[in-house]
């Protein structure tokens, strides 16, 4: 009778050792600074604009030049690409594994083969995108009219159109029935009724902050978080009545953000090269926690809810090739300020003068940084 008692309580020391263990590595995590935790670079041609991470899908996807990108999320090898598809951006519907993409016309593939579906015939530009889930319709966002454009993703038709009055950067669902988008030339923030399909009224945030163009959303806490780009700050407001709770610094040249409820953090990414992360204390209280070193034009973003990374993307030129070597009797050096098509060139091809959408237009690098603890 010794013996059973002795190792029954071995265990018990060992399960409850194993537990504080435990507990002071997550602990430790949890006070970790962000980093740069990976980072792969691929090479291609053609401008840049959105990220978006497929987490039930387990791929990332990148539009970039005239074809969609395709990515393993874990890995960020490439496995794919969805071509003739100039797009802005991604959104897929994980009921139908059906992934659309922000161009004119929209392009509609099955997530699984990476197979074109059809291509669907929408009026005005799109530019942003996103999937929402109470009603299970892709919204396909523009700046010139119409504002929205829903599809039904499960036979591609269009369910209907929504006038904003203003121009759509990025769109944020609380699952229940409301949308929330910010209107970059409204300074403000558009509420829609996604089963009506109607505008219900706006939020004006023009006396904290402008140009609001990256948009996070608690859904637990009905908050939202507008980046904004003149000042460069967060504004956060309620999304029940539009009240604004605080005003936060971030960094210069947002064009994205969101929200991780598994860590309770709003996050912008800014084409400055910075990712600035907000910590939520409380539903009425929030501060700055971090900015992190990325990547110059680094500024659309997107949330790898598997490993609590954000994602960034952003290109940059293809190396020099080396200087010709000297030649005896008749010996030349490159040209001050670089070879043409190199960065700040501005020749064809350079920075200045490949640029679409965003980024680096010409011949070079994609970079995919995942930014985590």
């Amino acid at each position: 009778m010794k013996h059973p008692y002795l190792f029954s309580r071995a265990l018990l020391v060992a399960g409850v050792g194993a537990m504080a263990s435990g507990f002071i590595t997550q602990s430790a995590r949890a006070d970790e600074p962000y980093k740069i935790v990976k980072m792969t670079q691929t090479m291609g041609n053609g401008g840049i604009d959105y990220v978006y991470a497929d987490n039930d899908g387990g791929r990332l996807y990148v539009p970039r030049g005239n074809q969609v990108l395709v990515f393993d999320l874990e890995s960020l090898s490439q496995v794919g690409s969805i071509t003739n598809a100039r797009a802005h951006g991604v959104a897929v519907d994980p009921q139908t594994h059906r992934g659309f993409c922000s161009s004119r016309p929209v392009v509609m593939w099955d997530t699984k083969t990476l197979e074109t579906i059809k291509s669907i015939p929408v009026e005005g530009n799109p530019d942003g995108i996103m999937f929402e889930p109470a009603t299970e319709k892709i919204y396909v966002l523009s700046h010139r009219a119409p504002n929205v454009t829903v599809i039904d993703p499960k036979d591609g038709s269009i369910a209907g159109t929504i006038d904003l009055g203003g121009a759509p950067e990025q769109g944020a669902s609380d699952g229940q029935g409301h949308v929330y988008i910010d209107l970059e030339n409204k300074n403000a923030v558009a509420v829609v009724d996604a089963k009506a399909m109607k505008l219900t009224g706006t939020y004006d945030i023009s006396d904290k902050g402008k140009g609001p163009a990256g948009l996070g959303m608690d859904v637990k806490n009905n908050i939202l978080f507008a980046m904004c780009h003149n000042p460069a700050v967060c504004v956060v407001l309620s999304a029940t009545d539009g009240k604004i709770l605080a005003t936060l610094p971030i960094g210069n040249g947002t064009d994205g953000g969101g929200f991780n409820p598994a860590t309770m953090e709003a996050f912008s990414s800014q084409g400055d090269g910075t990712l600035t992360i907000i910590k939520e204390t409380s539903p009425t209280s929030f501060e700055v926690e971090q900015n992190v070193n990325t990547k110059s034009r680094a500024k659309t973003c997107t949330l790898d809810t598997k490993n609590n990374h954000i994602i960034v993307i952003t290109t940059e030129a293809a190396p020099a090739p080396p200087p010709p070597a000297a030649e005896v009797g008749g010996a030349t050096n490159p040209p001050a300020g670089g070879a043409a098509g190199a960065p700040g060139a501005g020749g064809p091809g350079g920075d200045q003068g490949g640029r679409r959408r965003g980024g680096f237009g010409g011949p070079g690098n994609l970079d995919i940084i995942a930014v985590g603890k």
